[in-house]
């Protein structure tokens, strides 16, 4: 046993693995304890300790989850391990010595899916360049954010909670700073960021942030949370509450998940779904007024995170990852963009700027800008607005996959971030010869936030709308596609 490779934790100690590229990783370290049995439904408890020094070579399970092998989401890896101690994260450092930069990474897939156990999220090239960097799990779907109303609601960022209290108390054995932690995250990860910088139990346990293609706007209220347990319960034939859906077999609970998505987004009704209906993303982060006291965007801009620095950003044509694989964009007309124009509160002669701006392209490439700017760019604009001092990027480089119409869609920029873009998981994205040096320039701007607060370049402000536009030739926008923007300028 190499004893250079161990690190004494609160809980008990941990063996790393040294690979050949000179990094330690310590991955599957619990920490809480298992969600199931006594603590189903119950916000995360302290990990039983452990007397032996505990390997940490292999990733430990994830939380329940659909095999998603069908979904366009399955574009991007994801890694589903089965086992009980779902509460886990993973740990890279170049040294159990000195005092570095945290970054904490809280992946995606719309708090249904996902894990820190992905491949292109090996955190290996952040620990090269001289930060530790810790992935996470965190309960999803039903465990995650089922509430009927009573219990304690948002168990899922209450893990994330956890995972950051734990970063806090134990990070300096790795060699890193509890006092320099930056948390980021893609899509509902980034969307998760959001939501920790409004959470009063997150306050002081990071510093910096950075949220991917997700802002601070996706959350449900209340009702809307009671009308999707309640159909949950229906489909599941038990009574509206944690406890019947507890005694459901986890494989039944995930199918009647799966069944609730279809049914929304085949009639995206606000009767029928409340605040669903216009996310389509039947788990989010609830409203309760305590422990999430309001929309993320609106505490943030009441001073919330009030000296936390933020990053913040989008992809180009986010939306096609949803449209292009699914058949949506080959099959939209001219009336497809009127009728997604005005479902997201644009008029006919406000959706012809988006045509005239783009006169080569197809009906569905006009539906996914405008679908792109109302769910993903414009709330993140909205975010640097209301914190002032945030810098804004825009990834534009474009995917060769599908024939060249995927484009920069949501998720493409992950491996560029974690400087793993010829990992296979994303060969299909990002083709045989992907750009390395847009790789290196985008996780160098990573790195610098994280380590300084300035990623290299101005901040955003509504004056002058600074963004950097990273792509072929990366460089920096003012006001970029200002005639577009400004049609949102009502939606908040």
């Amino acid at each position: 046993m190499n004893t250079d490779s161990i690190v004494t934790t609160q809980d008990g100690d941990v063996l790393g693995t040294l690979g050949d590229n000179g990094i330690l990783a310590f991955k599957g370290i619990p920490y809480a304890a298992a969600p199931v049995g006594i603590n189903r439904f119950k916000p995360p408890r302290p990990v039983e300790k452990w007397l032996h020094v505990r390997d940490t070579s292999e990733y430990g399970p994830t939380a329940p989850q659909a095999d998603e092998a069908n979904d366009p989401l399955a574009l991007l890896p994801n890694v589903v391990i089965h086992g009980e101690n779902c509460l886990n994260l993973n740990v890279w450092t170049s040294s159990l010595d000195g005092k570095r930069p945290v970054m904490v990474f809280i992946h995606g897939g719309a708090f249904k899916s996902g894990s820190g156990a992905v491949p292109i999220y090996d955190g290996s090239n952040f620990a090269r360049d001289g930060v530790v960097l810790v992935t996470i799990n965190y309960r999803l779907g039903a465990d995650g954010f089922l509430w009927f109303g009573d219990g304690t609601p948002n168990l899922g960022m209450l893990d994330q909670v956890a995972a950051l209290s734990w970063v806090r108390d134990n990070i300096r054995g790795f060699g890193g700073d509890p006092d320099n932690v930056t948390i980021f995250g893609e899509s509902a990860g980034g969307m998760s960021v959001c939501t920790l910088m409004a959470m009063p139990a997150a306050r002081g346990l990071f510093h910096r942030a950075i949220a991917q293609s997700g802002a601070g706007h996706s959350t449900i209220g209340p009702d809307t949370a009671r009308k999707i347990g309640n159909r949950l319960a229906a489909i599941l034939g038990v009574e509206p509450s944690r406890e019947a859906i507890a005694t459901v077999p986890m494989d039944k609970l995930i199918e009647a998940q799966n069944q609730i998505g279809a049914e929304v987004f085949a009639k995206p009704s606000t009767e029928l779904w409340g605040d669903v209906a216009a996310t389509l993303m039947t788990f989010d982060p609830v409203v309760d007024g305590k422990i999430l006291p309001g929309r993320p965007i609106d505490c943030i801009e009441q001073g919330s995170a009030n000296g936390i620095d933020l990053l913040i950003g989008t992809n180009t044509e986010e939306g096609n990852l949803f449209f292009v694989p699914s058949g949506l964009s080959a099959k939209a007309t001219d009336a497809s963009v009127d009728a997604i124009a005005k479902a997201y509160g644009l008029t006919a002669t406000e959706a012809a700027c988006y045509r005239d701006n783009r006169p080569s392209a197809t009906p569905g490439e006009i539906c996914s800008a405008i679908f792109t700017d109302w769910f993903y760019r414009v709330p993140a604009l909205r975010m640097a607005e209301a914190h002032p001092g945030t810098y804004v990027y825009e990834f534009s480089w474009r995917s060769p996959a599908f024939q060249n119409t995927i484009g920069a869609c949501h998720g493409i920029e992950i491996s560029f971030v974690f400087d793993n873009i010829n990992d296979p998981g994303v060969r299909s994205l990002n083709g045989e010869n992907p750009p390395q040096e847009l790789s290196r320039e985008i996780h160098r701007a990573w790195v610098d936030f994280a380590t300084s607060g300035n990623p290299g370049w101005s901040p955003y402000a509504s004056d002058s709308r600074v963004s950097m536009k990273f792509g072929d030739r990366s460089s920096v926008t003012t006001d970029d596609r200002h005639d577009e923007i400004k049609l949102w300028d009502g939606v908040r």
